[in-house]
């Protein structure tokens, strides 16, 4: 009997995973390429393609591909306008998928699969309203409602890396100025130390956020007031957040929150006292329960078997 894979694939500004994934959760194999390594989109899909497809253990076949990348829509199957890769424009990456692998691809936003995979696989098993922030290279979010994910009217709800946390701030990627993700994100972090510093940026680009952890550990002044800052800014949008969908819990995940209560802490504090009154001591700020590499492979892969139970069940 053939056994059924699903291609769970996540495309980010540095790098694109994916894993092939069984009905249980189980990533039974794995892959990766440099995203930048491809200017066209058509030519990364071209790539990881192939490496799926040698990737099939014998007397298996795909069920089907699912995809979380940044500003991905639901609806129609295409990544517009991201700000944290280099392909301009409205790229339809699920078409250009289904047709190189003669499968049906379904597309979400990369935090969106996070969600998935979190609620499926994690911590929010059993959880039907919370939300989960991916920090990276740019700053994700998902949201899910009563059990399912947040899309809006045209695909792109739930876009909290883009709220603006202080006006007239950063320029952000996506051209507006003050956006969360320029201070709370992995490259935002770097800004801010760098501020600290007062340094210009080009001349420490070789400083990472998990560096600047561990100078903050080893008793780094502007480190540790970098980590307090960030954690301020994201507690305060993380409690403005909350007064539209009272969750349950609000979910960190990504390199950032290796820093563990560095950032954990100042960014409670700070949601603590930000929040509404009727929200408070009421939801909790958890690290994500799955691995770093996982989560959106595991969420993007879920896209496939939610759609193919939908299916059965008809």
């Amino acid at each position: 009997m053939t056994q059924q894979l699903a291609a769970g694939i996540d495309i980010g500004g540095t790098n694109t995973v994916f894993g092939l994934v069984n009905r249980k959760g189980e990533i039974i194999a794995y892959g990766s390429v440099k995203t930048a390594e491809y200017p066209e989109a058509s030519e990364l899909v071209k790539a990881v393609s192939e490496k799926i497809q040698e990737a099939l253990p014998p007397g298996s076949a795909l069920a089907g591909v699912g995809i979380g990348a940044p500003n991905g829509n639901y609806y129609k199957g295409t990544i517009e306008f991201a700000p944290n890769l280099k392909w301009y424009g409205i790229i339809p990456i699920a078409g250009y998928f289904s047709e190189a692998l003669h499968c049906k691809a379904i597309l979400t936003n990369d935090a969106n699969a996070a969600a998935l995979g979190e609620m499926i696989f994690g911590g929010a098993k059993g959880m039907k309203d919370f939300l989960i922030i991916t920090l990276g290279t740019g700053l994700g979010s998902g949201i899910v409602v009563n059990g399912s994910v947040v899309y809006g009217h045209d695909g792109f709800a739930g876009e909290v890396g883009h709220v603006i946390a202080i006006p007239e701030g950063r320029l952000c990627g996506c051209g507006r100025k003050g956006c969360v993700e320029t201070y709370c994100s992995a490259t935002g972090i770097k800004r801010t130390y760098y501020e600290k510093k007062n340094i210009q940026s080009e001349t420490m680009a070789y400083i990472s956020s998990r560096q600047i952890f561990e100078q903050a550990l080893a008793g780094d002044k502007a480190s540790i007031e970098t980590f307090e800052y960030t954690g301020k800014i994201l507690g305060l949008v993380l409690a403005n957040s909350v007064a539209y969908t009272s969750p349950e819990a609000i979910f960190l995940f990504g390199g950032p929150t290796q820093a563990g209560e560095l950032l954990f802490k100042p960014t409670r504090e700070s949601f603590e006292e930000n929040l509404l009154n009727i929200y408070k001591g009421k939801i909790k700020i958890l690290p994500s329960l799955l691995n770093e590499n996982d989560v959106a492979i595991l969420g993007a892969a879920s896209l496939v078997w939610k759609d193919v139970n939908e299916m059965v069940s008809l």
